[in-house]
């Protein structure tokens, strides 16, 4: 199943877990929003430019692009063209989960170090395993194991350490993670540390790179898309993440991935018994 959505957006269904393929043609402008899943892509005409946590970057035709869990970001186009790219979004136990084997068990988080990586035979990878990934045949399970793997490989080199996040910072975010569909105000997330509501603003924007509630908003708009892979009907999730209605759902969901809540459902569904992806 493929669905089209605004700007030519296609979600793809993965035969992998945890995994989900989009493919667009698009002069689309993203605001800066976060995403709770790895991707990792190629663009394969056009250029974009984009805010990342790791810096402002360009990008353009056999470049790979990063992007990590939590990492606010945007993106525009460079010109009038727009950009084609392939992304593989990897939920994160996924990616950990190979990092994991490849580092030989050795604990550690990981992210990936560049938002832009200009070496041809990273595109050749990406672009073999974007194929598997939504291959429709039979006995590609291995194939796809060998090249994420492989892939990560190319691109795994070790990462300078954070810098700390304020204890005040990281309650005030883990108390909206807890539960993003409550209400919550600036005096419940700053009394708590013992700080001025503007205090917490400031230092939250800055170790985030959101307002508090700009990360509220990302964190249901996340929790609506769980929602929706897991069979919620879009009224459900919009209501269960905590907007206001559907339509506001429909709204942020459609500015963060490109796509709206609708045509996510319809690619997310298992495939019928009688086929497969189309």
């Amino acid at each position: 199943m493929r669905a089209k959505g605004q700007n030519g957006f296609r979600m793809f269904r993965c035969g992998m877990a945890g995994v989900q393929a989009v493919v667009a043609r698009s002069d689309h402008r993203f605001a800066r929003h976060t995403h709770d899943q790895y991707g990792i892509g190629v663009i394969e005409s056009g250029a974009q430019k984009s805010a990342s946590g790791r810096g402002p970057v360009e990008a353009g035709p056999g470049d790979v692009i990063t992007v990590n869990p939590g990492e606010v970001h945007d993106g525009a186009p460079i010109g009038d063209d727009g950009r084609f790219w392939r992304m593989l979004y990897f939920d994160p136990d996924v990616i950990t989960g190979a990092v994991a084997d490849i580092r030989q068990g050795r604990p550690g988080d990981f992210e990936f170090a560049d938002p832009v990586l200009r070496h041809p035979p990273h595109a050749t990878t990406m672009r073999q395993l974007f194929t598997a990934m939504t291959a429709e045949r039979a006995g590609t399970e291995l194939r796809r194991q060998e090249l994420l793997l492989t892939l990560l490989a190319e691109v795994l080199r070790e990462t300078p350490e954070p810098k700390p996040v304020p204890r005040a910072i990281r309650a005030a975010r883990e108390r909206i993670d807890d539960d993003p569909a409550k209400a919550v105000s600036l005096a419940d997330l700053a009394e708590p540390a013992g700080i001025s509501q503007f205090q917490l603003l400031r230092a939250f924007d800055k170790a985030t790179g959101l307002t508090p509630h700009a990360y509220l908003i990302q964190r249901r708009v996340q929790l609506a898309r769980k929602l929706i892979v897991g069979g919620a009907g879009l009224a459900e999730a919009a209501l269960a993440s905590g907007f206001s209605d559907q339509s506001h759902m429909t709204r942020i969901f459609t500015r963060s991935f490109g796509l709206s809540p609708h045509l996510y459902a319809v690619s997310a569904r298992p495939p019928q018994a009688s086929g497969g992806p189309c």
